[in-house]
């Protein structure tokens, strides 16, 4: 796939001392086998006056940021580089006085309920992010009494899932285990750091993260969303939060990050992924006969059409970059890549992995290794989903052999490749500092709030607990 590509100049960093060193050295060069770039170690960095992006992307749409994908800037001073760091190039100021930068990686993702107990209170996290439920801004004030509803009858369903796979979601542990094997491999690297783990639905929330990086007077933070894809649902979600939390106070509007906003073309993570794959492949009995088979998570279509979400160009483009490393080892199976995990009556990105698999199964595919492409960590989606209703709908389409790739979790290739980005994209780091604009000024006062509150609640009443609304979604949510 041809890219567009972008350089930009990042500001001069104001520090202290005049000469500031980062104790994370890397001198990068340009390496083009799988369209990334590739960087070689050095003692020590010495931050120059300016500092050079480079990144590329498959798409030239908008993004939730209002930028494009040719990593222009917008009207609050965002790049926005869709496979690539995102940084913040508005004004620097001194933040550190010491010679020594402390550095901290952040680590975002998910979260999800640890016990059943847990199922409502996450469920009714997730669908009150106005990021995963658009809501027009008239009907914003619906955004927590519609929560409410869907959480409270999609719950007993949601129950039975993670019942079936042992009681809770294990993503927690996961990305704990994946954050130390990620500290020990950049102490290996000559980069000792504090690495935290920030959930978007569950504990640990990411304002707790971010409150332990302050604590810990953090002076330079990565952060490192574990979606290899950038999606508005997913990393755009976990962003927004970051900026509210950042630019209210003093100390961490001054601290300079660097997000990592998408991963999916690092070599590391290709030649990973194909790892998995091709070991997978060798139990088959015969193996060139076998449909590698990519289920990424789905997202409505409207985010890809009306807010120029960058999600299904990514992940094609992933695909296709997975599938040429392969080839390049002499696996040249048929493959196909679809969408799971679609809620509601709106249309979501297809094709549908259920649909797909019967399609399959009717022309005549026996063997199937199902690959979870969305996902680094087991969770709900590859446990439940995949490995226990998508296998037995495939089985009963006729698809007799079935495997599964696992999910990356801390395999070591794939742990020092996020190292390497790491250490990339540190030295790249500038402060998050943006007004918020009147609009939401205009939403944090009282008054409207309680007046919003007051109406909405007793709308969303009369409205969602009618027979014909609340029949109307459980055929949809249930």
């Amino acid at each position: 796939m041809d890219a567009t590509s972008f350089s930009g100049v990042l500001p001069q960093m104001k520090l202290s001392h005049s000469d500031h060193k980062l104790s994370i050295g890397r001198s990068c060069s340009s390496s083009r086998s799988l369209g990334f770039d590739s960087c070689h170690s050095s003692k020590r960095l010495r931050l120059p006056k300016q500092l050079t992006v480079s990144c590329s992307t498959p798409s030239d749409k908008g993004d939730m940021f209002g930028v494009s994908h040719s990593c222009k800037k917008s009207p609050v001073g965002e790049t926005y580089c869709p496979a690539g760091v995102y940084t913040y190039a508005g004004t620097v100021e001194p933040h550190s006085h010491t010679a020594e930068e402390k550095v901290g990686v952040l680590l975002l993702n998910l979260g999800g309920p640890e016990t059943l107990h847990d199922v409502q209170p996450f469920l009714f996290n997730l669908f009150a992010d106005p990021d995963i439920i658009r809501l027009p801004r008239l009907f914003q004030f619906l955004q927590q009494p519609l929560a409410k509803l869907i959480s409270v009858l999609r719950a007993p369903k949601s129950k039975e899932g993670y019942a079936a796979i042992g009681g809770g979601s294990p993503l927690r542990k996961i990305t704990d285990e994946q954050a130390n094997e990620l500290k020990k491999a950049l102490k290996s690297k000559d980069l000792p750091v504090n690495v935290y783990v920030g959930m978007r639905y569950w504990y640990p929330f990411t304002e707790e993260a971010v409150q332990q990086i302050k604590k810990d007077r953090i002076t330079r933070l990565v952060v490192l969303p574990l979606y290899p894809q950038f999606s508005i649902s997913t990393t755009g979600s976990s962003i927004r939060v970051l900026q509210d939390i950042f630019r209210k106070d003093a100390y961490l509007s001054r601290m300079p990050v660097s997000i990592i906003n998408s991963w999916y073309q690092r070599e590391g993570y290709i030649k990973s992924m194909a790892d998995l794959i091709s070991k997978e492949l060798e139990i088959f009995s015969e193996p060139e006969q076998v449909m590698i088979f990519f289920s990424a998570h789905g997202v409505p279509e409207s985010y890809v059409k009306d807010a120029g979400d960058p999600y299904k160009d990514q992940m094609e483009e992933c695909i296709f970059l997975i599938m040429k490393e392969l080839k390049s080892r002499g696996i040249n199976n048929e493959h196909t890549l679809a969408y799971q995990s679609r809620v509601g009556p709106v249309q979501w990105l297809k094709p549908y992995t259920d649909e797909v698999l019967v399609e399959l199964g009717q022309k005549g595919v026996k063997s199937l290794l199902a690959v979870p492409v969305s996902f680094v960590s087991e969770h709900i989606e590859t446990l439940e989903e995949i490995d226990m209703e998508y296998k037995e709908l495939a089985l009963e389409s006729g698809i007799e052999n079935w495997g599964r790739v696992p999910a990356l979790g801390c395999t070591p290739s794939f742990i020092m490749d996020l190292a390497d980005a790491v250490i990339e994209a540190a030295p790249l780091a500038t402060p998050i500092s943006t007004p918020r604009t009147i609009s939401e000024e205009v939403d944090h006062d009282p008054a409207r709030y309680v007046i919003k509150l007051f109406f909405g609640s007793f709308l969303a009443f009369i409205l969602f607990f009618s027979p014909k609304m609340i029949m109307a979604f459980r055929n949809h949510l249930i």
